[in-house]
């Protein structure tokens, strides 16, 4: 039954115009939800300010379905669990050779 649309493996191919290339920085993210759909506004704001109300702007808003919100919440996590090992490998502390009886580390 190979030849069911749904039996093989497609590719997407997704273009980017070049102005939209350098996407946008945020470092603030608010995510709300309805029966239908989630919500995440991206945001730039000044965390600088020490009174007050803290200015920002929004810089994109993005709708998504609960079933592609649960598939980006799953790419998330993977993504952040790759980095984080990598991270940790290249913070672990050098061993002195001292320490290994002469042993050079690998």
């Amino acid at each position: 039954m190979a030849d069911r649309p749904h039996d093989h493996e497609r590719q997407i191919n997704i273009h980017i115009d070049p102005e939209k290339m350098a996407g946008h920085y945020a470092n603030f993210a608010n995510v709300s939800h309805s029966d239908y759909e989630f919500t995440i506004t991206f945001a730039r704001v000044d965390h600088e300010m020490e009174e007050g109300e803290i200015p920002g702007v929004v810089v994109s808003r993005i709708n998504l379905s609960p079933r592609f919100m649960r598939e980006l919440i799953d790419a998330m996590e993977d993504n952040f669990g790759r980095w984080s090992a990598r991270e940790n490998i290249k913070n672990l502390p050098e061993v002195d050779e001292g320490e290994q009886g002469g042993q050079p580390g690998y």
